[in-house]
């Protein structure tokens, strides 16, 4: 069944200036929720003051040591001038606050637009953002963070759906071919590769475009996993595209970090891993009210029709040869 949550219903207007003014501010009763589905996350109002970001971290998903060692990472890339919107700290240094069940942060309020990854140049820089990422990344592991990989992405989201929302229809067919995907997913992240700490989650969604410069937000799902990890969800289109697109990547990444041509082979291996973990996503959180409201299209017959053709074709895609280093 899915996890039992904490009410987020609880998280009124009035519970979430409390909460802001329990760090030492004054609000003006302007309250706003920004789009956020695993969190929740709004801005504030504050009396002679700009605005104020609060996000309020899903109870039982991350520790408190998780979340801090986040936070360090975001201040670290900070300390080496990267554009990271970093949480607040108070005047003892803290960045982690409680009020009630909840943990949270403060951030300031950045403002920006989508980025336009069918722009090359676009790509360019964001190659060379990853690649000072990347090197701050490699310098030391997460200790309390996890590894993006096969068990917790892969098996543990297919025993999920397998177990509990699967229709019987569709049972025997996904038990087959998740069985064959995975078994292809392990002969390629077979452990060769090197991980390092990674924003983990790096799409358009959490890049903001502004002063003609991108800017990334949103580290929750920072981890430790490969560097293409955070370049492969910026490819689109056909394979002749997306070879363009990633040469302006390694062109900008390039001047930072070195990329090791190996891990493109796991470009595919980990867009599976993304299927199958976006629908368990979905399964865990279905009794939060949001989830039904937001992805009416889940757990339908059509829905489960779909993802069963979606993992026929990622299996089929893992036979063929990665794409190259131009």
């Amino acid at each position: 069944m899915p996890e039992t949550l904490h009410p987020f219903e609880t998280l009124t207007p009035s519970f979430v200036m409390d909460a802001v003014e329990s760090q030492g501010f004054v609000c003006d009763c302007r309250t706003f929720a920004l789009n956020s589905y695993e969190n929740r996350v709004y801005q504030v109002g504050i009396e002679d003051g700009e605005p104020l970001i609060a996000k309020f971290y899903r109870p039982g998903r991350w520790s408190d040591a998780e979340i801090l060692e986040e936070h360090r990472f975001s201040f670290e890339l900070v300390e080496h001038e990267l554009p990271v919107v970093a949480p607040l700290t108070n005047a003892a240094g803290e960045s982690l606050f409680a009020h009630g069940p909840f943990s949270f942060a403060l951030f300031p309020r950045k403002g920006g637009h989508a980025p336009e990854f069918d722009n090359l140049d676009n790509l360019l820089v964001m190659g060379r953002l990853l690649g000072r990422l990347h090197s701050v990344g490699a310098v030391r592991p997460f200790v309390h963070r996890p590894r993006l990989d096969c068990q917790g992405f892969g098996r543990d989201s297919v025993a999920l759906i397998s177990e509990k929302f699967i229709p019987p229809e569709y049972k025997a067919s996904y038990d087959a071919l998740t069985a064959d995907l995975l078994q292809g997913i392990d002969a390629l992240m077979d452990g060769r590769h090197r991980y390092i700490r990674v924003h983990g989650d790096c799409h358009a969604g959490n890049i903001l475009w502004r002063d003609n410069a991108p800017h990334l937000v949103d580290l929750d799902d920072a981890r430790m996993a490969p560097a293409v990890q955070d370049l492969w969800m910026m490819l689109s289109g056909d394979r002749p595209r997306q070879m363009l697109q990633l040469a302006e990547l390694l062109d900008g990444y390039g001047e930072f970090a070195d990329f090791h041509p190996g891990e493109l082979r796991l470009i595919e291996a980990l867009r599976s891993l993304r299927i199958l973990h976006f629908s368990a996503w979905l399964a865990r959180r279905w009794s939060d009210p949001t989830f039904p409201h937001h992805f009416p299209w889940f757990n339908t017959p059509r829905y489960w029709g779909e993802h069963i053709l979606a993992l026929r074709e990622q299996i089929a895609v893992l036979s063929e040869p990665p794409l190259q280093v131009p």
